[in-house]
């Protein structure tokens, strides 16, 4: 049970009502898709912004509290399962498209952007995004990422690591990370990016991704 002055501190950075303590919310979000395997958080956090998920784990960082990132929990690894309790940093909030760029055929999305509403926007401007997750429905365009996930387009096409160009992510203490970018070839420094793709959530949380479109 997180104390009272922690929830205080979440409520202002983020506002009351994305700050989740009813027992009834924290159900919701204990598990993912396999349902079989569940673990109550102490708090869901619901932020809107890089600024906000920064600040989130700083304060978490500060007080030794677990961090679980999640987007729509439709994963079937665990992997946005709270295992430790503490807090459930949710970025389904985090849903604008920011950017679709024909020419340059890349697109720039934050996390919590559900795939089959980015696919929609794409088909109208006559461009695809190959990744393809069964769960496309309602999974967001983070977890895809996090979870490196793939469908039976990547037979063809490959996985989401190799559609990947550039990420913004959150470390655990606070710092707000940017990598690759919008060319197709950006190979300065570490590949870091694929170290990102995959990592479910263990690394860091992404709060903003760089696209390859066909």
């Amino acid at each position: 049970m997180l104390e009272a002055k922690l929830i205080s501190k979440l409520n202002k950075i983020v506002g009351k009502e994305a700050v989740l303590t009813a027992k009834e919310d924290l159900n919701a979000y204990s598990y993912d898709g396999t349902t079989t395997w569940a673990h109550l958080p102490d708090v869901v956090v619901l932020p809107t912004s890089s600024q906000q998920v920064s600040q989130i784990l700083k304060l978490a960082n500060e007080s030794k509290i677990p961090v679980t990132p999640r987007g729509a929990g439709t994963n079937v690894s665990g992997g946005s399962i709270p295992i430790k309790g503490g807090i459930v940093l949710c970025t389904t909030k985090m849903n604008k498209i920011l950017d679709i760029n024909k020419a340059n055929l890349t697109a720039t999305v934050e996390p919590g952007v559900v795939l089959q509403d980015f696919n929609i926007a794409l088909a109208k401007e006559g461009l695809f995004y190959p990744p393809d997750p069964q769960s496309f429905l309602g999974c967001t365009m983070g977890g895809t990422v996090a979870e490196n996930a793939a469908g039976p387009y990547c037979v063809k096409y490959g996985v989401t690591k190799q559609y990947v160009l550039g990420l913004e992510v959150v470390l655990a203490d606070g710092y707000i990370m940017k990598l690759g970018g919008v060319t197709v070839k950006n190979r300065t420094g570490y590949e870091l990016i694929m170290l990102f793709t995959g990592s479910e959530g263990t690394l860091g949380v992404i709060t903003k991704i760089i696209l390859r479109l066909l």
